[in-house]
């Protein structure tokens, strides 16, 4: 099974070893399971290893991007993970503790309760898009759970997954964190391991071949993929603000974000007017891209050149491409950049709307009536984001009765993914479970339901001859 389309290095971990490390992994797992005290100790450590390498780790990611601003690395792959990492310490001894549930009169006297136990080695497969963040993420909360894990960073980022090897090995030993490196067939056994759990973000169609390779093991699964998640603009909502924050949702990361806007719905007779206030925006935040060291570029050369078959395939329709800032074409070339552009009303045939886009380019589509803009997402897969913006709470509420969606931001993009309190996750083709906070502690443990019985129990009843509690048992039955 193919994972992806990347090739083998000399550091790949060799497909023998995969099953090996992970029967170390549980073996050690099911002979000390980790308790409360080891679990704070665990998340304190990877902490303070994380923090103190900040620098580290975003020379690592920008040299994998080719350049990826320092700022955007410290906050979504540094300051994001150790926030979730607080909230994690902040609540364990609450969500460890075993819930009292009523055990019903018919059981009387005995008791019930559900304990949330770990399952024991959680799998996390990572993108290369927030390399630091999507691995430790779901690592950090299934330590919290009690389990060891097995990462499998992405091969797009080398630099960044040879770091993660570095950081987990000084924090953890071998026996409770490993990781696999490689490409494609490495991805593709990993996938197939017999795991506890197993968390991939990435695309659909990958995770579909993730899926498949862990059917045949009935592996749990939490899948965070992608699709289009649309921004809907209403007509009462100001378009300077609309701008803004559309602009920091779509360009943070040059649109590499599984959550970006990926194409916007706007009323009527303003697109026009959305697009010089999105060219404000960009002028404002990255000058004359004489520099723009702020702004990240696209990760590898097969990204890029989809990204510029988008442009292409648009242009050759006849369909208006914005580009919002200018730079020599053998710069972008050389650098991978691709500015900040937007494609007037583009049809359903067009690729850019048959793809996720994942990339700096912004679809505007124009809508008559709010029910149309409705219709134009619904007519599509559930997307992993949804964007309302209205100050107006009826019109929102009718876009959140109407659609279905992974998540929700109301007048702004991205940020329910940084609310450390909000699970996670996708529906349908954008994906399956949740994490993030209790939902990610949750999802990485057995909620495990208990009886106890008592000394004296009404089950010593429940046995033949039925014919001294036939009475009772049609008293019970009226």
């Amino acid at each position: 099974m193919s994972i992806s389309d990347s090739t083998s290095s000399a550091t790949d971990t060799p497909l023998a070893d995969l099953p090996a490390t992970l029967q170390r992994l549980r073996a050690a797992w099911q002979a000390a399971k980790p308790d409360q005290a080891q679990r704070r100790d665990d998340l304190l450590r990877l902490r303070a290893a994380l923090k103190r390498r900040l620098p580290e780790m975003a020379d690592a990611i920008a040299a994998d991007f080719g350049h990826r601003s320092r700022h955007e690395s410290l906050l979504a792959d540094g300051m994001t993970v150790l926030g979730e990492i607080d909230h994690l310490l902040r609540h364990l001894k609450r969500w460890m503790r075993p819930q009292r549930v009523g055990a019903g009169w018919r059981l009387w006297p005995a008791r019930a309760e559900v304990r949330p136990v770990p399952v024991g080695v959680v799998g996390v497969i990572a993108p290369w898009n927030y390399p630091v963040n999507l691995a430790l993420i779901p690592l950090a909360t299934a330590i919290a759970a009690g389990n060891h894990v097995y990462l499998k960073p992405s091969e797009h980022t080398p630099r960044t997954a040879q770091f993660l090897q570095s950081l987990l090995a000084e924090v953890f030993p071998p026996q409770r964190v490993a990781v696999a490196l490689g490409a494609a067939e490495v991805a593709g056994a990993f996938a197939a391991l017999p795991l506890d759990h197993l968390v991939f973000t990435g695309s659909t169609a990958v995770g579909r071949k993730v899926m498949a390779a862990a059917a045949p093991n009935l592996t749990p699964l939490t899948l965070e993929l992608g699709g289009k998640s649309p921004a809907i603009v209403c007509a009462d909502y100001p378009l300077a603000q609309a701008a803004a924050r559309l602009a920091t949702g779509k360009w943070f990361n040059a649109g590499q974000t599984c959550i970006a806007p990926d194409y916007v719905l706007i009323d009527a007779g303003r697109s026009a007017a959305l697009v010089q206030a999105l060219r404000a925006q960009v002028l404002a935040r990255y000058g004359d891209f004489a520099a723009a060291d702020d702004y990240t570029r696209i990760v590898n050369e097969g990204q890029y050149r989809r990204l510029r078959g988008y442009l292409d395939d648009a242009r050759a329709r006849g369909l208006e491409v914005v580009e919002l800032a200018r730079v020599e074409p053998e710069r972008a070339e050389r650098e991978r950049l691709i500015v900040p552009t937007v494609v007037l009303q583009p049809g359903d045939d067009a690729l850019l709307m048959q793809e996720e886009i994942f990339g700096p380019i912004l679809p505007l589509r124009s809508y008559r009536t709010l029910d149309e803009a409705i219709a134009l997402v619904n007519g599509r897969d559930r997307p992993l984001a949804l964007y309302p913006f209205s100050h107006d709470r009826a019109q929102v509420e009718a876009i959140l009765h109407a659609t279905v969606a992974g998540g929700v931001t109301v007048n702004d993009s991205l940020l329910h993914f940084a609310a450390n309190a909000l699970p996670f996750g996708g529906i349908g083709p954008s994906g399956m479970g949740a994490y993030h906070g209790r939902a990610g502690f949750d999802a990485f443990s057995k909620a495990l339901p208990i009886l106890w019985q008592s000394r004296w129990a009404a089950s010593d009843w429940l046995k033949p001859p039925y014919a001294r509690i036939a009475r009772l048992v049609d008293l019970l039955l009226r």
